[in-house]
């Protein structure tokens, strides 16, 4: 874990770049997502201004475990695991990122960070993408 935490750390920040992002809405992503059988799960972030707030959203589209905690650790261990979804490609679609990069970027920066590095490590037969919309 500490060498992703270095690796986001020395990563320039910046909303997941090798997917469909701003440019598009969150209707789109999920059609996208859907037409390559992926399973979206879309996460409102409009008024998730913190760290936690947003921590509890990822946790509740993506059903994360009781056990889950809420930190970046925990978020980067859930995302590479994903065993308790079906197999398969999941899509989280973040609407309204910018909300909490606004208003706390050091968070939108750490939660984009693992984000990035959980879609590099797929496990357990699922695959991890993220896309961040305005809307």
């Amino acid at each position: 874990m500490f060498g992703a935490k270095l690796a986001s750390r020395l990563r320039k920040e910046q909303p997941v770049s090798d997917q469909p992002g701003a440019d598009i809405t969150a209707r789109e992503a999920v059609v996208t997502a859907e037409e390559r059988g992926a399973t979206a799960h879309v996460l409102d972030g409009v008024d998730l201004t913190s760290k936690r707030t947003t921590l509890d959203g990822i946790a509740a589209v993506l059903d994360f475990p009781e056990w889950a905690g809420r930190n970046l650790d925990s978020l980067y261990d859930c995302l590479t695991d994903l065993s308790w979804l079906p197999e398969g490609e999941h899509v989280l679609i973040w609407s309204g990122f910018q909300d909490l990069a606004d208003h706390d970027p050091k968070a939108f920066n750490g939660i984009n960070s693992v984000l990035r590095d959980a879609a590099e490590r797929p496990m357990c037969g699922r695959r991890f993408t993220a896309v961040l919309t305005r809307s």
